[in-house]
C-alpha cells in the first residue's frame, strides 16, 4: 500500500461564519483539500439546521450533515458587544474568513473587511451574497431559485407554453460555493508572492448571469435579435431531445456531422444524413420536429438496455434518464468513489458525495462526519486561544459562546 499524501491545503486555517449553501460547500471543498475549517455559529445553532431534510434522529441531512463533513465547530454570537475580543483574537490567527451576510446587516458590520484585515494584513475573506456588495440590488436577499429567474435562465427552461421552469438542482448554489473556493485558491497563491491578503466578493446572480451569458444567449440577442425561448429537452443549435423506451427513457444528444451521420445509420436511415435539411448542427435543429417521430418510432418498441447499447456502439452521446434509486448502485458512481457512506454518531451511514477533483499528488479526502454544535469550544478557545476553562465558562453563561 503506497503512503498516504498529503493535502495541498494543510496549514491553512479558515472561519466559515456561512449558512445554507453556496457558503458551506465552498468551505467544505477547502476542508476536503486539508483546510482546517472552523464552523462558527451562534450559541443556539445557525438557521439552517431547520431545513429538511432531516436524518431519523432529527438532523438537517443537507445543512448540519453533508455540508459539515470534515469542520470543526465553535459557537460565537456576532451580535454581542462582548465578543469583539474572541473574534479579533481568532482573526489573528485565520488565514481565510468567510460569511455570506448581506452588506448593512449587523453581522456584515461586524465582519468588515476593512476592520478586519488591520487586525491581520495577510487575511482572505471571502463575502458571498445574492447580489454583490455593490450595485442597487446589494442590499437585496436571495436565493438558488431567485438568482435562477433573474438571471434569465428560467425564462427559456421546460416546455414551450409551460410556465417558466427552475432547475431542481441548487446549481447557483453550488457553483457560487466552488466560484468562491477558486477565489480563495487564487487568493492564496497571490498571497505566497506578496503577503497581502485580499477580499474576494461573490455573488449567486454573477455566477447564474455568467452562466447564461457564457451559453451565448445575451450574444444571441445583440448580435442576432434573437430572445431565446423554451425548446423543452432538445439542445440549442445541436439536435438532442429525450425519448420513452418500453421501460423508461433516454436521452440522445447528437452534436457534429461525423455523429450524425453514425447516428442515422444506427438507425437503419442512412438518408438522413445526405438530406440537406440536416446538413450541419444549425439545420439539425431548425428542423428537429422531422426527426424527433423517426427516432421516437425507433426507440419505442426498445428497452432502454437495447437503445443504449447500439448507439453507444455507433459512439452517440446517450444515456439513460433515471432516478437516485437507480443511480445508487451505478458501476461509475463506485468506480470513481462519488458515492460515499460515512458513519455519522447516532445517524448511521450517510451518503454523500466524494470529492470530485482527482489530484494525483495531493488528493482530497473524506476524514471525518459533521460535529456538534460547540464540539470544538474547548479545542479553539482554550487550546488555540489561550483562553482558561474559568473564562470559557464566563462566556459561556453570558451567551457569547
Amino acid at each position: 500500500m503506497s503512503p498516504r499524501k498529503g493535502k495541498a491545503l494543510e496549514g491553512i486555517r479558515v472561519l466559515d461564519f456561512s449558512r445554507y449553501i453556496a457558503g458551506p460547500y465552498c468551505c467544505m471543498l477547502l476542508a476536503d483539500m486539508g483546510a482546517e475549517v472552523i464552523r462558527v455559529e451562534p450559541p443556539g445553532g445557525s438557521e439552517d439546521r431547520n431545513l429538511g431534510p432531516f436524518s431519523p434522529d432529527g438532523q438537517a441531512l443537507v445543512y448540519s450533515l453533508i455540508l459539515q463533513r470534515n469542520k470543526k465547530n465553535i459557537t460565537l454570537n456576532l451580535r454581542s458587544p462582548d465578543s469583539t475580543e474572541l473574534l479579533e483574537r481568532l482573526v489573528r490567527k485565520t488565514d481565510v474568513l468567510v460569511h455570506n451576510f448581506p452588506p448593512g446587516t449587523e453581522e456584515a458590520k461586524v465582519l468588515d473587511y476593512d476592520t478586519l484585515r488591520r487586525l491581520n494584513k495577510a487575511l482572505i475573506e471571502a463575502i458571498i451574497t445574492g447580489f454583490g456588495q455593490y450595485g442597487p440590488y446589494a442590499q437585496r436577499t436571495c436565493f438558488d431559485s431567485i438568482a435562477q429567474a433573474m438571471s434569465g435562465a428560467m425564462s427559456y427552461t421546460g416546455f414551450p407554453g409551460n410556465p417558466p421552469t427552475r432547475a431542481a438542482v441548487q446549481y447557483v448554489d453550488f457553483a457560487t460555493g466552488l466560484s468562491a473556493a477558486l477565489g480563495i485558491t487564487i487568493a492564496l497563491l497571490n498571497r505566497q508572492k506578496t503577503g497581502r491578503g485580499q477580499l474576494i466578493d461573490v455573488s449567486l446572480f454573477d455566477v447564474a448571469f455568467s452562466f447564461v451569458a457564457a451559453a451565448g444567449v445575451a450574444a444571441e440577442y445583440k448580435l442576432l435579435g434573437e430572445v431565446r425561448r423554451q425548446i423543452g429537452n432538445n439542445s440549442f443549435y445541436a439536435y438532442a431531445n429525450s425519448f420513452k423506451a418500453k421501460d423508461g427513457w433516454v436521452m440522445v444528444n447528437v452534436v457534429g456531422n461525423s455523429a450524425w451521420r453514425r447516428f442515422c445509420r444506427a438507425l437503419g436511415r442512412d438518408g438522413l444524413a445526405t438530406d440537406p435539411r440536416f446538413n450541419d448542427n444549425l439545420s439539425r435543429y431548425l428542423n428537429r420536429d422531422h426527426v424527433h417521430p423517426i427516432v421516437a418510432e425507433w426507440i419505442k418498441d426498445k428497452t432502454v438496455e437495447e437503445v443504449i447499447r447500439v448507439l453507444e456502439a455507433a459512439r452517440v452521446p446517450c444515456g439513460h434518464i433515471r432516478d437516485i434509486a437507480a443511480i445508487y448502485g451505478d458501476p461509475q458512481v463506485a468506480a470513481r468513489d462519488m458515492l460515499v457512506e460515512i458513519d455519522q454518531p447516532g445517524v448511521g451511514k450517510v451518503p454523500m458525495p466524494g470529492v470530485t477533483m482527482k489530484l494525483s499528488e495531493t488528493p482530497g479526502s473524506i476524514d471525518s462526519p459533521a460535529v456538534s454544535l460547540g464540539e470544538h469550544n474547548l479545542e479553539v478557545y482554550h487550546h488555540l486561544l489561550g483562553l482558561s476553562e474559568q473564562q470559557l465558562a464566563r462566556y459561556r453563561d453570558r451567551g457569547i459562546i
